[in-house]
């Protein structure tokens, strides 16, 4: 699949197969527990079996280690008093985005994570 995926926010996928669907799915949610480790198994093992399989692990781990950068952003504010409450809105703001981007998998769709730096392209 050919496009530019730099201007949208949601890529609507066809032909997907339950067992991809399945797999994005789960690269979401396993986000959630154990941090960029599922996402980076599973591109690597299905980046070339499936393209739709591995741009959701892309975008998540692009996502992860951006959260990760802005956590690190947020530590030294903690003495200011304002990084603590920026970390609670990181926390509670990424496992919103990340079951919004878990049922949009299972809608057949690339769910782009807002304020994501791409490192993986």
């Amino acid at each position: 699949m050919e496009q530019n995926f730099a201007n949208s926010r949601e890529i609507r996928y066809a032909q997907v197969s339950s067992d991809e669907r399945s797999i994005a799915i789960l690269t979401h949610v396993l986000s959630i527990f154990f941090s960029i480790i599922p996402a980076l198994i599973i591109y690597l093992v299905k980046r070339d079996q499936s393209p739709y399989v591995a741009e959701h692990a892309k975008e998540v781990l692009n996502f992860q280690i951006s959260i990760f950068i802005y956590c690190i952003i947020c530590i030294p504010l903690i003495f200011l008093i304002i990084g603590v409450f920026l970390l609670i809105a990181i926390g509670i703001g990424s496992l919103i985005l990340y079951i919004l981007a878990a049922v949009k998998a299972a809608d057949d769709v690339l769910y782009r994570y807002p304020f994501t730096i791409r490192f993986i392209k």
